[in-house]
């Protein structure tokens, strides 16, 4: 995996088909979810709402700004800052599917006069130096060829003074490295750093960072609970994609279930462009 380059085109047919049913089962919002323990009895959408409020939330937002949702998925979270925040926000993907449903989202919504959504690839953002007020990046770092590139670009755009927030898996033990090796084949990712990587790769850029978070053990550590969820709704979901639609999404997460719960991490950053 080390020596392997995924391109944008082929993480966005990646997406292409992977999203729908996950967008299904997660209504419109495609990362991790957060249960507190075996006893938490929220459904499989709060726990993954809960991520987006857990992330979001360390970045202060304030009304009037204007937001970079540096791959955005199917545009939950983009319309949840918009409506909670009053904040701007232009949402990229690299996914044709997710660049529909996200601007659809947004139309029933009734927020599409404050968030937009276009085709766009992180490592080159077309976006003049100082646009953005804040970037989140919702598990969206972990496809990048290299992600101290993508901190640049984040820097590059982002006004002095503005943060940037994400959420990534990390790697918590390097036993067992097969499983681990069959979660990143799953997932396409060419690296998966530690903690301490992801605050390295910031702080090369330039970032100062200014929060951060390990929950792996209520995020992956609870993969058995979203399986369960998951499984609930097996029949719902056949009916409406069929069922070899619904057999190659179990089969192509084979690999991402893999890995022991104390082997995969979930980090959550927070850090922020220097003031001149």
């Amino acid at each position: 995996m080390g020596n392997e380059v995924i391109s944008p085109a082929d993480v966005g047919k990646h997406y292409d088909e992977q999203s729908p049913i996950g967008d299904e089962l997660r209504d419109g919002q495609l990362h991790m979810w957060y249960w507190y323990d075996e006893d938490d009895g929220a459904p499989l959408t709060e726990a993954v709402h809960r991520i987006s409020r857990k992330v979001t939330g360390t970045m202060g937002l304030r009304a009037g700004e204007h937001v970079l949702d540096a791959g955005c998925g199917p545009g939950a979270t983009a319309v949840y800052l918009a409506d909670t925040f009053g904040v701007q926000v232009t949402g990229i993907t690299v996914s044709a599917f997710e660049l529909k449903k996200a601007k659809s989202r947004a139309a029933a919504a009734g927020v599409s006069d404050m968030v937009r959504f276009q085709y766009g690839d992180y490592t080159e953002l077309t976006y003049p130096d100082e646009s953005f007020d804040a970037v989140l990046a919702l598990e969206s770092l972990q496809n990048a060829p290299d992600p101290r590139q993508v901190f640049k670009e984040f820097f590059r755009v982002l006004r002095p003074g503005g943060r940037v927030s994400f959420s990534d898996f990390s790697l918590e033990s390097s036993s067992d490295p097969q499983r681990v090796a069959k979660f990143m084949a799953s997932l396409k990712l060419h690296t998966l750093p530690t903690l301490a990587e992801w605050l390295d790769h910031a702080r090369s850029a330039g970032f100062e960072i200014e929060e951060y978070t390990q929950c792996g053990p209520r995020v992956f550590g609870r993969k058995a609970k979203y399986l369960k969820a998951a499984m609930g709704r097996r029949q719902e979901v056949a009916t409406k994609f069929g069922e070899d639609a619904v057999a190659g999404f179990s089969q192509s997460h084979l690999g991402f279930f893999a890995p022991r719960k104390h082997q995969i991490g979930y980090v959550i950053v927070s850090a922020r462009k220097p003031r001149r």
